[in-house]
């Protein structure tokens, strides 16, 4: 262990993290609240220890990636990465978080977002992205699909054509929509080994619940 790594203090600032993230997100957005966080960053770190990344960068980014939520629809979504981005480094600034890491946080909390579109160019950008990724993913991420929906107003399926077999996909408009527009495209999205293994186990998962919807409905 190098003299950088014996100097940062994890236990430290994963406590100051986490008390802050506690009262930073709210139950009002079950998608996007505390413990939707902390699961993002258990995730990070598993594929930070599996992908030899900087964990100095990986925690705040995967603490604060969601700093400043703007719900889905809203014309500014695709800013919120950017925003939530200034708004951590301001935080890290006045605990006196070491600021040679501010840079690389701040890229990785800006390329975590889908709707940004911007590609991650570091390892440790990388593993937030897939962190924060998976979490759309599996049992919970069909939950999370489901809250949202409860939030858009948005019905869980159209009622004359629930698979889109005769429409275009409109996920704004119907949950089930959401699956098959989005989000089993980020399991080609992925971009550690460790997380697209992850990701083709829940893909797989989701793809029998939504088989048993049918049987269903």
């Amino acid at each position: 262990m190098n003299q950088q790594q014996t100097d940062f203090d994890e236990a430290k600032w994963f406590h100051l993290f986490k008390n802050k993230a506690r009262v930073l997100y709210p139950n009002s957005d079950p998608a996007h609240d505390f413990l939707h966080i902390q699961r993002v960053v258990s995730t990070a770190k598993s594929l930070c220890a599996s992908e030899q990344g900087r964990w100095e960068v990986v925690m705040p980014a995967a603490f604060f990636h969601d700093y400043i939520n703007v719900p889905k629809g809203d014309p500014r979504r695709p800013y919120a990465s950017a925003l939530s981005a200034e708004a951590t480094i301001e935080y890290l600034k006045s605990v006196h978080y070491p600021e040679k890491y501010f840079d690389a946080i701040r890229h990785a909390i800006e390329a975590h977002s889908f709707s940004a579109n911007i590609t991650p160019t570091t390892l440790e950008a990388k593993i937030v992205q897939d962190a924060d990724r998976l979490d759309s993913l599996g049992a919970i991420g069909i939950a999370r699909c489901f809250a949202t929906s409860s939030l858009m107003s948005r019905p869980f399926y159209a009622e004359e054509d629930p698979w889109a077999e005769q429409r275009s996909l409109d996920d704004k408009n119907y949950g089930i929509d959401h699956f098959y527009q989005k989000l089993f495209k980020l399991m080609d999205l992925m971009n550690t080994e460790t997380a697209k293994k992850e990701a083709a186990h829940r893909v797989t998962f989701v793809k029998e619940y939504l088989a048993q919807i049918k049987r269903e409905i």
